[in-house]
C-alpha cells in the first residue's frame, strides 16, 4: 500500500467516525416545549386526520389510522406527558415513526426544525427519583437558548404498557 492510499484510508475512517458522532433529529412542539426524535426513525409527517378509537385503550392513545393499508396507532404526546388532551386542528401533525417491527403515529402541535447535533452537545437528563418516566428521554440539548428534550419513542410507547393490544397482536 502506498503512502497516498494509506492517507486516503485514514481520512475515510476519520470522516466515518465524525459522521457517527453527529445525528439529525426532527424537532416539534407540544405546547411551548420543544422535543425531538431521531430522524432515522421518522417515516413521514402527515397533517391531522381523525382517528378511529379502540375500546380499552390507554388515555393517550387517540385511536388508529389506515396508512396505505397499514393500521397505525396514533398517540397524543401531550396526554402521554400528562399535560391535558390535544384538541387537534389544522396545524397539528402526526409524525409517523418506525420502531423495529412497529409503526406508530405521534400527535404533536407542529414540526419545528431539523437539528444536526454532535453527540457531545447532548446533555444527560437530570437524575430524579420523582419521575421514573424520564427513562424515555435520550437527553437534552440547547438550541437557540431553548432546551430540546430528545425522546426515545420506543420506550415512551412500549407495547408492555398496552396489554390488551399486545395480547391481540401476539
Amino acid at each position: 500500500m502506498t503512502a497516498l492510499a494509506a492517507k486516503e484510508d485514514t481520512r475515510t475512517e476519520d470522516q466515518a467516525s465524525e459522521e457517527e458522532e453527529i445525528k439529525q433529529y426532527i424537532s416539534f412542539n407540544v405546547g411551548d416545549e420543544l422535543y425531538a426524535v431521531e430522524i432515522t426513525t421518522v417515516r413521514e409527517i402527515k397533517g391531522w386526520i381523525p382517528t378511529t378509537s379502540l375500546p380499552n385503550s390507554p388515555e393517550y392513545m387517540r385511536g388508529v389510522i389506515n396508512l396505505r393499508g397499514v393500521i397505525v396507532p396514533v398517540f397524543d404526546l401531550r396526554t402521554r406527558f400528562r399535560r391535558g388532551h390535544t384538541k387537534p386542528g389544522k396545524t397539528h401533525v402526526v409524525i409517523i415513526v418506525k420502531l423495529e417491527e412497529r409503526t406508530i403515529g405521534i400527535l404533536v402541535d407542529a414540526v419545528s426544525d431539523i437539528l444536526t447535533i454532535p453527540a457531545e452537545d447532548i446533555l444527560s437528563v437530570p437524575d430524579q427519583d420523582v419521575n421514573p418516566e424520564y427513562a424515555f428521554m435520550e437527553g437534552l440539548v440547547a438550541v437557540d437558548e431553548k432546551m430540546v428534550a430528545i425522546v426515545r419513542p420506543k420506550l415512551l410507547f412500549d407495547m408492555a404498557l398496552l396489554p390488551e393490544i399486545a395480547a391481540e397482536v401476539a
